[in-house]
Order: C-alpha cells, then sequence, then structure tokens
C-alpha cells in the first residue's frame, strides 16, 4: 500500500501539505503564519526553537493543537545582519558557531566546521527545549536543508526521528541538488515525499512567483507532495532582517502569504482535485 491507501484515500491521490517555514524567526514571520493557518490554506508548520521569537510561536502552538507543529531544526544563519546561534553553550558546540558565536551562515561553511557528534548533541536539545515547553511536534524538518549537506548528517536526522518517533521531512531531489558530498544517501526504510514545491528566484525575479505557484497547483502529480513556503509581511522588520537577501526576503514572503490566504489558491485546490493532508495524519500510519 502507499500513502493515500493507507491514509484512506484512492492510490493516486493527489496529496498535498502545505507546509511554513521559519516560524519563531520574527513576529512578522509569526503573525502571518497565523493568519495563514487561520484563514487560509497552509495547514503545517515548523518553529525555530533558537530564534527570539520561539516563545510566540511555542504559545500559540500548545493553545492550537487543531494545526500541524513541527520542529524547525537549525543550524545555519544566513542573514546579513539578524544572527542566532545554538541553544547549548558555545563550548559545547564550538564547531557549530563562526567567530562571534553564531550559526554558520551557509552550508559550505557549516559542512567544513561541524562535528557529528555537536550536530546530534545540538539537534537533540533543540527537540528537548520544545517538549519541555510543553509542544507536541507532529514531525521535523530543516532549517535550509542543513541536514542535506552529507548522508552522515542526513542519518543523524533520520535517526532522531525515530528516537523520538516524528516523520521527518525529507525530498531525494531537493536532498541531492543542495548535497555539498559524494557519498551515497540512503533512503531506504525512510518516508519521503515524492515532490516538493517551491518558488524559484527567476521566476520572483521576473515578477511571475504567484503565476509559478499557480502552475504548480495545476501540475501536480499523484503521490506525496509538499509545498514549501515562508509566509511573512513586507514590514520594516522583515526588510531589516532580510537585507540583501532578496530570495526569500520580505517582499517572497509577503507573495506567500498573499497568495495562499487567496481564495483563487482555494479554487485551485479544489479544481485540481487535490487533497490537502497533515503531519499528523502521517505519524499515525506510518
Amino acid at each position: 500500500m502507499n500513502l493515500s491507501q493507507k491514509l484512506g484515500y484512492p492510490e493516486n491521490s493527489k496529496l498535498l501539505i502545505i507546509h511554513a517555514d521559519d516560524a519563531g524567526l520574527s513576529h512578522s514571520e509569526n503573525r502571518a503564519t497565523i493568519q495563514a493557518l487561520q484563514n487560509g490554506m497552509i495547514n503545517s508548520y515548523s518553529i525555530m526553537v533558537p530564534c527570539p521569537w520561539f516563545y510566540e510561536m511555542a504559545n500559540f502552538a500548545k493553545d492550537n493543537p487543531q494545526f500541524d507543529n513541527g520542529i524547525h531544526l537549525t543550524l545555519t544563519c544566513e542573514w546579513e545582519n539578524y544572527k542566532f546561534g545554538p541553544i547549548l553553550p558555545i563550548n559545547e558546540v564550538p564547531t557549530l558557531v563562526d567567530k562571534n558565536g553564531y550559526f554558520h551562515k551557509t552550508r559550505v561553511d557549516f559542512i567544513n566546521n561541524a562535528k557529528p557528534e555537536e550536530v546530534k548533541k545540538e539537534l537533540r536539545a533543540q527537540i528537548e527545549k520544545a517538549l519541555h515547553f510543553g509542544l507536541k511536534p507532529t514531525h521535523l524538518d530543516s532549517h535550509m536543508c542543513s541536514i542535506g549537506v552529507s548522508p552522515e548528517f542526513l542519518e543523524i536526522y533520520k535517526a532522531l526521528g525515530k528516537e523520538y518517533n516524528l516523520p521527518v521531512f525529507i525530498n531525494k531531489q531537493f536532498v541531492e541538488t543542495i548535497s555539498l558530498s559524494n557519498e551515497k544517501y540512503n533512503y531506504e526504510n525512510t518516508l519521503v515525499a515524492d515532490n516538493l514545491l517551491i518558488g524559484y528566484f527567476t521566476d520572483f525575479e521576473k515578477g511571475e512567483l504567484k503565476q509559478s505557484y499557480e502552475k504548480a497547483l495545476d501540475n501536480i502529480k499523484p503521490g506525496f507532495n509538499v509545498f514549501l513556503l515562508h509566509p511573512a509581511f513586507d514590514d520594516n522588520e522583515m526588510q531589516g532582517i532580510t537585507k540583501n537577501h532578496p530570495n526569500f526576503g520580505s517582499e517572497w514572503r509577503q507573495i506567500d502569504f498573499d497568495y495562499f490566504t487567496s481564495e483563487e489558491c482555494k479554487t485551485k485546490l479544489k479544481e485540481n482535485n487535490i487533497q490537502l493532508i497533515t503531519w499528523k495524519e502521517i505519524q499515525g500510519v506510518r
């Protein structure tokens, strides 16, 4: 049986999770994510435990258990003037930080410095902090897919999923696109999303990001699909955070929010006979 059948749908169903990354990053990100969950088509999100606005989003998660909420495991920080680092003391995970004590900015810096034992230690600490806060996460995923840079780090991620009995978000094509290793990945006995739907910078540059989302929904394939979004508002806070970073910047994030809270999006889902599912459902049938 494939995932559709396990969930009680026809074999060739177009299953879709519409997921919001980066909750906890900022107040703007939190407000947009909450509004998109309550009034839009987004039905899943994940929280960045090391970020300053974790507390606000974690309280929302506790008060609103009807929404999927995962842990957005964080090992890198891509922003120019907005920084965060590990929740463990730096002397316990020194290879995970730059000279100023913040997470490395790029995946290259991360893989060139991070020791696997420190990666595992920090990721477990992030999960434990969320659990201690009272969260009941539905899954694990990874900020910037940093755990995908090598098979060794991906195995740590998968092992933590098994340890905490949580599905982990993995898409083979995405992992192998950002991979910085020549070693072979092992996907055996692992739930893998068949298709990742995501915006591309070329479409954003041409002012066609919304149209690309519509096209993606029109061409969605049968199987397990995940639409990966980053809703936020194009306000002073997000403009400051995403300075000199138009890729997934504040303007982009506003488009994500606008489209996935629109009637047009709702209509597209119906027209294409797309079945929204949740990580919580998947957790129950794995």
